[in-house]
């Protein structure tokens, strides 16, 4: 709880910039998500700049949905660059579960460096980790267990050097030594679109202040407890409205009262 306060903090005190390589369906709650907790967005994608805009920025923040010709460009320009500039990056493996367009291009990209964080939510890391596996849409398979998605996402860790950030019912979070298990949340989070990418661009915003597992830890942990929060019987305009107030609100005594996290340990899964 203490690291999850100073990394809130920090946040707060340094504003950061965070690039952003969104798709155009979550552009606004990508840039509200990160406003709304102390940080500033930039959501430049054209070729031609992000390189520069990129070496200017704290974080970056790659994000597979809707993809096009352009941003699959302008991502491996960014992420050429936030390597050679130490820029903490987290990739987003939105639809790598029903695109081998996607997969295999986020698979070739890997091979440019390892980001901080790759994220996604369980068919997504399922995918990365065998790219023969297929799902329907973007959204989770529901007969992935959180055993079976723990070992992935620890064995991805392991391959890749870095934090791995399986998004569902349970948030696992791993970097290959170190498996956390995260609890909150609500399914209205599911009744709008955008909230899994809004997730991706919070990592991206505590990674300017600390590394890729308490990052990830710090964005399930805010985005699950606000959540909860934002729950509304209204509909959801009202619960994203709800959202957004939440993230600009939440208090350290909320999240102390209301985080649900256990460290586990991989031999006993």
């Amino acid at each position: 709880m203490e690291k999850i306060h100073e990394i809130r903090a920090a946040v707060h005190s340094s504003r950061p910039l965070i690039h952003c390589i969104t798709n155009p369906i979550s552009i606004a709650q990508c840039a509200n998500a990160v406003l709304a907790v102390g940080a500033r967005p930039i959501m430049a994608e054209h070729p031609l700049e992000v390189r520069e805009i990129t070496a200017s920025a704290q974080a970056i923040v790659l994000n597979l949905g809707n993809i096009t010709d352009v941003r699959m460009e302008s991502m491996r320009i960014s992420l050429t660059t936030a390597l050679e500039n130490k820029i903490p990056t987290a990739v987003d493996a939105v639809g790598t579960a029903c695109s081998s367009l996607r997969c295999d291009f986020l698979t070739d990209l890997l091979k440019t460096g390892s980001p901080a964080i790759i994220k996604g939510n369980y068919s997504e890391i399922a995918a990365l980790y065998q790219t023969d596996y297929r799902s329907s849409g973007v959204d989770a398979d529901g007969s992935l267990d959180t055993k079976t998605v723990s070992r992935i996402a620890g064995a991805l860790a392991e391959k890749y050097r870095c934090t791995i950030l399986a998004s569902g019912k349970t948030d696992i979070v791993t970097d290959g030594k170190r498996l956390v298990h995260l609890h909150n949340g609500t399914a209205q989070l599911s009744s709008v679109t955008g909230t899994g990418c809004m997730l991706g661009a919070l990592c991206g915003t505590y990674l300017s202040e600390t590394d890729g597992l308490d990052a990830a830890v710090c964005a399930c942990t805010v985005l699950g407890i606000c959540g909860q929060l934002a729950q509304t019987d209204r509909g959801n305009g009202s619960f994203m409205v709800n959202l957004l107030d939440a993230l600009s609100t939440l208090t350290s005594e909320q999240t102390e009262t209301m985080i649900r996290m256990e460290e586990r340990n991989f031999e006993e899964i």
